[in-house]
This record gives C-alpha cells, structure tokens and sequence, in this order.
C-alpha cells in the first residue's frame, strides 16, 4: 500500500534522492523548499517515472506561519503523512567564532534547529491521532564532534542530535519512530551553499577522496523505513571509506 512521505529541502542532494527512492518504491511524495523552479520540475520527473502523487509545497521552514499555513493548503488525500524526512538544513561559513558572520549563524539556527521544529510540530500531530508514524532527522556526525570553524553548524547538528532523542521518548506511548541518521561528507550543494557559491572551494573540501552521494544517505532512509513494525532503528552513522569520523580523513 503506497505510504505518503514528506520531504523537506527536497530542491537537491539528499532531499531530492530521497523523494526519489521513496517515489521509485511507489509512495505519494510531499516535496518542499524554497526554489519553485526545481520543485515543479521535479514533481514532473516523479509523476512522469514513477506514476505516484506529487504535492509541491514552496516555502522558508525558517518561517512559523509558512510552515503552518502549507501544511494546511495540503489536499486532503495527502494529509495523513506516513513518513516526515526533517532533511532542510545548511551550513554557512567557515570561521573561528571571534571572526564569523552573526546573519550566518541566524540562518544556520533558525533553519537547522527551529525549521525542524515548526515542521515536526505540524505533522506529528497527526501521526499521533492515527498511533503510527516516522520521523527521520538528518543530522550530521557534526552533531557528536565538534570541528574546528564550525562551532554554530555543530551546535545545531548537536540540537537535532538532542531533539532526535528526545522525540523518540515523547513519542514513545505513540507508535511513532524516530530516526536520526547522521552522514559525514556527503557531495551535493553543502560546501558550495557554505561557502556562499563559491564553487572551486566547495570541490575542493573532496579532494583526495570519494564522498557519500545522496542516494548513500537515501538508501539508508529507505532501509530504516522498510523494516518491520515493531523495530526502530534510533540512529545512524554513515560515512565515506576514507573518513572515520569528523577530524581524520584519508587522501590519495
């Protein structure tokens, strides 16, 4: 029976690759972000592939009433959503703390921490009404090892650590799972969004080694979904072969 999955951030890499695999399994997909362009254009690409229902909800999770309000304009048909895929977040900059940009450190905690929150809020809600559900977080391995020049990223990677942990017992009387999965580098827009479009730094941070794509991190989801009723996979570490964890990476 086709599931309803949620997707947010879905405009690129690991939003988009999961609302693909989830759209390939035959699921009714929810997709939201902020560039209307690629929302349309992938809903096109599913509906045409997969021949799956596809809602595009444009919007800034950083907004409260935005968040809300889409929520609301969804049509009836996709409102018990089965699946949320809390995937909207960013880094911005790279710089010790004394020399980083406060608009920056605004966007990453508003989106990252906040964002999740607002959208998590809206659509637990119903999964609570029915008794089933799963939220997936994706964290980062940033959110259990700080790094140097990212203390505010790791900070609200630590906070959707935390929260992931704390709405596994919140929701725990409710049949509903939770899941954070934390990757370690992962090639999509990440570094070229974090250091604000410039794209010879971004390919630079892969140099020497071959990262995790997004459809790494969304075959994963798919897995943690799939399994039986009564299992729950709490977290998840997923990493290249030539990084152990956030400090020691292996270059050729």
């Amino acid at each position: 029976m086709a599931k309803t999955v949620f997707v947010t951030g879905a405009t690129s890499g690991i939003g988009e690759a999961a609302a693909r695999a989830f759209a390939e399994e035959g699921d009714n997909i929810i997709i939201t972000g902020r560039r209307a362009v690629r929302l349309k254009e992938l809903k096109k690409q599913l509906e045409a592939e997969f021949c799956v229902e596809v809602a595009v909800l444009m919007f800034d999770v950083r907004d409260r009433k935005q968040c809300f309000a889409a929520l609301e304009s969804l049509p009836e048909a996709l409102r018990e959503i089965d699946i949320l895929v809390n995937n909207a977040g960013l880094a911005l900059g790279l710089e010790h703390i004394d020399e980083g940009d406060v608009n920056d450190w605004d966007t990453m905690i508003d989106t990252n921490i906040k964002g999740l929150l607002y959208i998590t809020r809206c659509v637990a809600r119903g999964m609570i009404e029915r008794g089933c559900g799963h939220i997936i977080n994706i964290g980062s391995i940033a959110g259990t090892q700080c790094y140097e020049n990212g203390a505010v990223y790791s900070a609200t990677k630590h906070a959707v650590h935390a929260l992931s942990q704390g709405m596994r017992i919140d929701f725990l009387a409710h049949g509903i799972k939770v899941t954070e999965i934390r990757p370690g580098m992962v090639e999509t827009e990440f570094s070229q969004v974090r250091f604000h479009g410039d794209r010879s730094r971004a390919h630079g941070v892969y140099n020497g080694l071959t990262p995790l794509t997004g459809d790494d991190v969304a075959d994963a989801i798919l897995w943690v979904t799939s399994l039986p009723e009564h299992v729950n996979i709490d977290e998840i570490v997923i990493t290249p072969k030539q990084q152990a964890n956030a400090y020691y990476t292996c270059r050729k």
